[in-house]
């Protein structure tokens, strides 16, 4: 233990802490801006420095260890002078257009510069253009950057993709894609982590929401809107709701306020997923085929093997991922009809995700209707376009989707959280396999959590022993890949989801600075799992009616055709 002085506050401290958790420790805020906690801890925003008595320059706080007797100053004149310059040395090569940049009310620079008082007409800027190609569904405006390294260190850390890295002298060091590549040939999975972790708006995903609002606008567009498990977990963050007020009902409701003719609900065809993939599953089993077989919901990890680890892609599930299994049904179900209207049905997916934007114009998931999935809007767009429309969400009355593609179950619901896909489908193979419903704690994945590499258990069904095994986020995912390849371990069935936390933690979610909301986000998905009267996705009444008016039964031929693919096939 370190005795240690801060602003006059005596208080006994760890070895090894550093001044920036002593300031913690003693309820003391001390401003960061480029700092991760053991992923980006290189000091160089130096928003975050203090005063030590008895040495000249000013130290940064995230990375300076305390020793026995230290006497730090967090608040001098001096202090704040330094932060203020440094936030001002930023700006100068920040081109600031905060009254329309799309991370205006959560852009960490902006807060700063407005908490220091600083003004724009305190420096004279000097920009770094750089072009970049604007259909690639994540975007970067080299303009706002503040090179503080988040994003290399997230992606390089965190994700195992390593797009980003350093570029130039030191004194103008910058940040690029890796190598100085083409980001369309970076191997970037798309997860989005890069975005949620920037302070400011020099990384987004590509803007689709006027795509979105011309189809809202032509009168010979059908429009169908879904929304994906996880949205229902954060969309009331982005306008303003509390987790109790930000309701389902709620977002069905504020989903009809912006003029959609057909609200349906991703959880749908999530259980739809389940009857395909666990049948898929028992086929594969009894096939004796190579082992493990994945899921293949996530476009992210989807890209990340194909680019990665290439040789697994053939032991990916082929089921689509639950939002292009909608869009086909939705559009098997609804294009007939508008075709002699002569009209066009056109499907929009909400989605935490990033990857789905490249997945939606993924021309091998096309069906005789078309593509699958005409617009992605991610739950940051949703948000916006909700604002954008003056929709008062809190005082919206609760409404129920629209049938028949709007029923869904607890298991559903749960694939938007890290090991939720898994244990939906652990409880249909069950009941394929035995004729009877498991007991939800023998499926139970909630163990499942970023901060392990991967979780596994052993789930006995009928004579069958099944190991399973669950990752989320890249770099956990290639540890349990490599554990794979080296013998290491051994599983029948894994899920892996490319963002930490699952679809919660996606990279279109909402941005809380600083703030991994992923666990929290999960616990709306838990609960609501819990409360359902419907929690196995077999059970789900209107599954089983369009197995019988359309599909057949799970694998059939009509299935295969609009509900399964072979991602080896993908253009990237």
């Amino acid at each position: 233990m370190r005795n240690v002085t801060i602003d006059g506050i005596a208080l006994e401290v760890c070895d090894g802490a550093t001044v920036l958790e002593a300031a913690k420790q003693a309820g003391i805020d001390i401003p960061t801006l480029c700092f991760m906690p053991k992923i980006n801890e290189i000091g160089s925003c130096r928003v975050c420095v203090v005063e030590i008595e008895g040495e000249d320059g000013l130290a940064a706080a995230c990375n300076t260890p305390v020793c026995e007797g230290m006497c730090i100053r967090a608040a001098t004149p001096r202090v704040v002078a330094a932060r203020r310059a440094n936030v001002e040395t930023m700006l100068a090569g920040h081109r600031g257009e905060c009254t329309s940049c799309k991370r205006s009310g959560t852009c960490a620079l902006q807060r700063l510069a407005a908490d220091l008082g600083v003004s724009e007409d305190e420096y004279a800027p000097v920009y770094h253009w750089e072009a970049w190609d604007e259909a690639f569904p994540l975007q970067r405006d080299a303009t706002k950057c503040v090179r503080c390294m988040r994003c290399v260190a997230e992606c390089a850390k965190v994700q195992h993709c390593a797009v980003w890295e350093a570029a130039g002298p030191a004194a103008n060091r910058g940040v690029r894609v890796a190598g100085g590549t083409a980001i369309a040939n970076s191997g970037c999975a798309l997860c989005g982590q890069c975005i949620t972790h920037c302070p400011t708006g020099a990384l987004t995903a590509r803007d689709d929401v006027d795509v979105v609002l011309d189809a809202l606008a032509d009168p010979e567009t059908v429009t169908v809107v879904q929304v994906a498990p996880a949205i229902r977990s954060a969309w009331g963050e982005g306008v303003g709701l509390s987790r109790e007020a930000a309701t389902q009902g709620r977002m069905v409701a504020a989903l009809r306020a912006l003029g959609f003719d057909y609200v349906y609900d991703t959880d749908f065809a999530a259980d739809l997923t389940i009857m395909e993939e666990a049948n898929e599953f028992i086929e594969w089993v009894k096939q004796d085929k190579p082992r493990p077989m994945f899921t293949s919901c996530c476009p992210g990890w989807v890209r990340f093997a194909k680019q990665h680890y290439p040789k697994y892609v053939s032991q990916l599930s082929t089921s689509k991922s639950p939002h292009e299994m909608l869009g086909a049904v939705a559009k098997k179900l609804l294009s007939e009809k508008a075709n002699e209207q002569g009209k066009r049905v056109f499907v929009v997916s909400v989605m935490p995700c990033v990857a789905k934007k490249y997945e939606a114009g993924v021309s091998q998931l096309s069906t005789a209707a078309g593509q699958d999935v005409d617009a992605v809007l991610t739950t940051r767009e949703f948000d916006r376009m909700l604002r954008m429309f003056n929709v008062n969400c809190a005082a919206l009355d609760e409404q129920k989707f629209d049938d028949p593609l709007g029923l869904s179950t607890g298991a559903g619901t749960i694939f938007g959280r890290t090991g939720g896909v898994m244990e939906a489908a652990l409880r249909s193979a069950a009941f394929f396999l035995t004729g009877q419903n498991p007991d939800f704690s023998a499926c139970d994945t909630k163990a499942a959590t970023p901060d392990k590499p991967w979780v596994d258990k052993e789930l006995c069904i009928a004579d069958m022993t099944l190991r399973i095994a669950i990752a989320s986020g890249l770099e956990n995912t290639s540890k349990l890949l490599d554990a794979l390849d080296s013998g290491e371990a051994s599983y029948d069935f894994v899920e892996i989801m490319a963002c930490p936390g699952g679809c919660v933690g996606g990279g279109g979610q909402p941005i809380a600075f600083n703030g991994e909301l992923a666990a929290e986000r999960a616990n709306v998905l838990n609960s609501l799992d819990g409360a359902d009267t419907l929690r196995y996705s077999h059970e789900n009444p209107d599954i089983k009616a369009l197995y019988d008016s359309l599909l057949g039964r799970p694998l059939s031929e009509v299935a295969e055709e609009l509900l399964h693919t072979d991602q080896s096939q993908w253009d990237l």
